[in-house]
């Protein structure tokens, strides 16, 4: 029996100011709701440009659990279309990444599609003569979702052709990708090879949730943070060593609660936010020698040193992204079912930047969010005892009330302690809003 399909009302009662039930990580139903309406109703994150680069390239991704397309037509642009045979349903492309050329061909009866989706050709085409075909669906060929953005090479989708436009959705927000972009000297970025790819078992918001959780890294890392810096400290070496690179990424995660509460954060409107205002555990990693001149050279020393002196540490894109402007790293969080989560791991390159930046980033990333990284392990357990947790009768609600302020308004830009859980509940916040936006209808 169904107990919240077509109940808004009994999807607000999931949350309270400072409480989320536990449904809404455990129950099946939920999920499949998050599915039809949250991902359908927001901007999601597909790709990057620079995965599609020649006319007929194409990659296949999910929004939501919703198959799609990310392709490049003849015009330049890049579209995406439902990963759908409008025939019989078919799944059209089931390669990750590959170059079409001018257009799709069903597997199946042979349908071809443009790489914009209209229809092409359907075989034996006078079978249809007076059938009524042109009245149908399936004559528009694959269908396009309902609306798409390249923002700075970053390309989001909305599965909804009616919505929250893209600039109103992210606003103010965007400054984080800005800042990331602007790190290149020449203002464009490109992915440095496939993702790492790590199957977590638990729900998907747990990881969003994470991203600005800076009561944990102290207490969940010490085995694997804290054993690294107890090691480099016992070795025999000169006064003054600088630490080499490994160090400078691993070090900071061992800071102290007060490192993370002057850190500051940041929140958005419609569930987005970021931890570093002031600084972060990027802020103190050794200069890459020739980097600065370049950035001066292609901005001026002012600009320059505003790009560089952001630091921002995670910004979380509701509903299920991650960015590290200073290391350009894209985290994207695919929910597979209530208990189940892909998370991809994207690092870019700066383009007309120092090798030695990608060489670092790369690093970042096999140390800390690959599947034999020393620190992701550490989450993913949490994760799962809590995701096992939950189904515990004893407590029905999860906490989230540090630093809670009665009244809260997650319509305003706000920057407070850097320990406060007032990001987790703007993304509850969010995820209320965008379950019930077109739900209302379906009540009515």
């Amino acid at each position: 029996m169904s107990r919240y399909a077509n109940n808004p009302q009994a999807i607000r009662n999931l949350i309270r100011p400072t409480e989320v039930h536990r449904d809404v990580y455990i129950d099946q139903e939920v999920f499949e709701l998050e599915m039809k309406y949250l991902f359908a109703n927001t901007w999601v994150f597909v790709g990057h440009e620079s995965q599609t680069p020649n006319k007929g390239d194409y990659f296949t991704t999910e929004i939501g659990t919703q198959p799609v397309i990310m392709v490049r037509h003849s015009d330049n642009e890049i579209y995406v279309l439902h990963n759908r045979c409008p025939h019989k349903g078919t799944k059209i492309a089931i390669d990750r990444t590959g170059n079409t050329g001018k257009f799709f061909r069903c597997p199946y009866h042979a349908w071809s599609f443009k790489t914009n989706g209209c229809l092409l050709a359907i075989p034996l085409r006078k079978g249809y003569k007076d059938t009524g075909l042109e009245e149908s669906e399936s004559v528009h060929g694959m269908a396009p979702v309902g609306a798409v953005k390249n923002y700075r090479g970053f390309i989001f989708a909305r599965l909804n052709k009616d919505g929250p436009d893209f600039e109103s959705f992210f606003g103010e927000s965007l400054s984080s990708f800005d800042n990331m972009v602007d790190r290149s000297p020449e203002g464009r970025l490109e992915v440095a090879g496939p993702p790492l790819r790590y199957m977590h078992r638990c729900n998907w918001k747990m990881l969003v949730e994470n991203q600005t959780d800076t009561c944990h890294p102290m207490v969940a890392h010490e085995s694997s943070a804290g054993t690294a810096i107890d090691l480099w400290e016992k070795m025999d070496k000169p006064e003054g060593t600088q630490k080499p690179m490994a160090m400078e990424v691993i070090a900071p995660f061992m800071s102290p609660y007060e490192f993370f509460e002057n850190m500051g954060i940041r929140t958005w409107p419609n569930g987005h936010g970021h931890t570093g205002v002031h600084h972060s555990i990027h802020s103190d990693y050794s200069a890459i020698p020739g980097y600065f001149e370049q950035m001066v050279e292609a901005y001026g020393e002012e600009r320059a040193k505003a790009i560089l002196g952001e630091n921002r540490h995670n910004t979380v894109y509701f509903p299920n992204i991650m960015i590290k402007g200073p290391i350009q790293q894209l985290r994207l969080f695919t929910p597979i079912a209530a208990d189940k989560t892909l998370v991809e791991s994207y690092i870019y390159r700066l383009v007309g930047a120092p090798d030695m930046l990608l060489e670092r980033t790369a690093m970042y990333n096999r140390m800390i969010n690959a599947p034999t990284s020393m620190v992701g392990h550490d989450d993913l357990e949490m994760y799962e005892r809590a995701q096992e947790g939950l189904h515990s009768d004893g407590l029905e609600w999860v906490n989230v009330q540090r630093l809670y302020q009665e009244g809260e308004n997650f319509d305003e830009i706000t920057v407070e302690n850097g320990t406060t859980e007032r990001q987790m509940r703007n993304q509850f916040h969010a995820w209320e809003k965008y379950m019930t936006l077109t739900m209302e209808g379906d009540a009515q």
